[in-house]
Order: C-alpha cells, then structure tokens, then sequence
C-alpha cells in the first residue's frame, strides 16, 4: 500500500472517530457516505456484511470498561491487558471466518444466513435508538430536533457530522438561553 493511501485511510478513520459521538450505530452513515460512497472502499452490501460481522465482537462498553477495570487492578498495565484479552477471543473468531469467508461468499446459504443477520441487526439499531430516546428530555424542542435530523439525515446528502455539530450548538445555544432566562 502506497504512504499516500495510507496517510488517506489513516485521516479518513481519524475523522470518523472524531465524529462517532454516540458510538457505533451514529456512525453508519458517515461510514456509509466516506467509505462506500467518496472512497469507493467497500461497496453497500460488504459495510453492511461488517456491520454484521461486527456486532459479534465486544462494542465499546465491554472495551472502556475492561480498560477502566484493568487501570484500576492494575494501572496502565493491567487496563492495556484487560483490553487486549476482551478482544483476543472475537479477533481470533473473526479472522478465522475472514480467511475462509472468500470460499462461501457465493455460498446461496452463506448469503440467506447474512440476509437473516442483517434482519436481527435492524432490530438491534431500534433497541439502541429506544436506548438513546429514552433517557433523553422529551419536550417540543427536542422532540422538532429529533424528528428534522432524522429527515435531513435520511432524505438528503446533507453531511451527518454537521446534523451532530448543530444539534450540540442548538443544546448549548438553549442551556444559554435557558441560564439567561432565570
């Protein structure tokens, strides 16, 4: 791989986790419109095949708190081993399937078990949608904000970092507002 590429796919991944505010499932789509859609990586259905694949590994809540728990027992150390072992066992699983993914991906069996996945995977992105709004303060303002993000986000090619960022500065601009009013 040319430095170029790799300097490309280094600041592309850079960003990604600048934005991914929200963790995994707020990312699909900026991982979508950078890696299937500008860069032309991956196609559709192989981030969609990831996403899959992915959601039999430990997420970021088994990640940070084998961290945190490894720092506590036992500093930098024990929270870089903690880490490393929560990971082991999904990274090993995947690699083995990856190396031999290539002789099945044809597979007419193969390919229903994925459709099949994809459908328990559309259930889990309603859980945690149901996670997020449910802890969330329900008034008119963030109930309009929902809703006109999810339209942007969904009917335009209008950049969902920037549905983030002005969803962050509208709270601010209102908690503002809010302290002024007192």
């Amino acid at each position: 791989m040319k430095g170029k590429t790799l300097l490309t796919l280094c600041l592309t991944f850079l960003k990604i986790g600048l934005f991914t505010i929200g963790g995994g499932y707020a990312m699909i789509s900026i991982l979508e419109r950078d890696l299937v859609d500008e860069k032309k990586w991956l196609t559709a259905e192989e981030l969609s095949n990831i996403i899959v694949v992915a959601e039999s590994t430990p997420g970021p809540i088994m990640i940070n708190t084998a961290t945190y728990v490894g720092f506590k027992v036992g500093k930098v150390l024990g929270s870089v081993l903690a880490t490393i072992a929560v990971v082991i066992p999904s990274l090993v699983i995947i690699t083995a399937i990856y190396s031999v993914y290539g002789l099945f991906r044809d597979n007419v069996w193969v390919n229903a078990a994925f459709r099949g996945i994809h459908c328990a995977v559309v259930v889990l992105l309603v859980n945690a949608i149901a996670k997020i709004i449910k802890p969330m303060e329900k008034n008119a303002l963030t109930i309009a904000l929902s809703v006109v993000a999810f339209l942007v986000a969904l009917f335009t090619d209008f950049n969902v970092i920037w549905v983030i960022l002005i969803g962050g500065a509208i709270g601010i601009l209102v908690k503002i507002l809010k302290k002024e009013g007192k």
